[in-house]
């Protein structure tokens, strides 16, 4: 199995891969169109690769498609797996959508920005002029209620495994929970209808390499997002892990 990465930091477990730099591309076509498989291209590269070169990518062209905007990836979610994900206003950021999300939600409001990973791009709104500030540098309004939670889970799946799921803990007084921002990890009573929800929509929708975020609300599973990119905390041994869930997915598919 021929296997080119233009990412080598994600591909540490793995043997026998060829590292290009994603700006040398072009140098080195005919390498490319030898390969089986073509791990971690940079977004720009994807649709040369594919339509042009006509390979196979991994992570798959649906985790890159839908895990860049969370705008497209709701959509989706929306039409296969309705009652997923928490009420979502997706608005331009005008007079008349603000309106529109103030007539769906009261405030505080949790509003995302379209492109944004670690939850930096996440933030709390206490009021319409706050929301009003949002709107004004940005051109679409993603904005979803406040749920009641102080936690949520990381579930991690490479190919169509469960590489890890735990909780991460929102720190006092603040309303993010991922780890770049100070949550916790905590490892006990994962609750398993939040990893089956997991599994199913990655499996629905040809997800191979996704962290997915999943709060628990009255006792059912609520899907945030998921991202194609995600951090290592939370797995033992994570070169090694991922990167033998990434051969086995591979070689079955090959």
């Amino acid at each position: 199995m021929k296997l080119i990465t233009f990412d080598a930091f994600r591909t540490l477990g793995m043997a026998g891969v060829r590292y290009i730099k994603p700006e040398r591309m072009y140098d080195h076509l005919d390498e490319i169109r030898a390969a089986d498989w073509l791990l971690f291209p940079g977004y720009w590269q994807i649709n040369t690769l594919l339509f042009g070169l006509h390979k196979r990518i991994f992570p798959s062209p649906a985790t890159y498609y839908l895990g860049h905007d969370k705008v497209e990836q709701t959509r989706v979610i929306r039409a296969v797996f309705p009652e997923a994900m928490p009420p979502t206003e997706i608005q331009p950021a005008t007079r008349a959508g603000i309106e529109v999300i103030e007539q769906a939600f009261d405030y505080p409001l949790i509003v995302k920005e379209i492109r944004s990973a670690q939850g930096h791009g996440v933030h709390l709104i206490a009021d319409r002029t706050e929301l009003q500030g949002f709107a004004d540098a940005h051109e679409t309004l993603y904005v979803q209620p406040r749920l009641p939670i102080d936690r949520d889970l990381r579930i991690v799946i490479v190919g169509d495994e469960v590489l890890t799921a735990y909780w991460r803990i929102t720190p006092m007084g603040g309303y993010r929970a991922n780890v770049s921002q100070g949550g916790e990890i905590v490892f006990d009573d994962i609750p398993q209808a939040a990893i089956a929800m997991a599994l199913e929509i990655a499996k629905r929708l040809d997800i191979d390499h996704a962290g997915f975020d999943i709060a628990m609300v009255g006792g059912k599973p609520v899907l945030l997002e998921f991202n194609r990119l995600f951090g290592n905390q939370g797995i033992d041994n994570a070169s090694r892990q991922l990167g033998g869930a990434m051969q086995r997915w591979l070689e079955r598919h090959t």
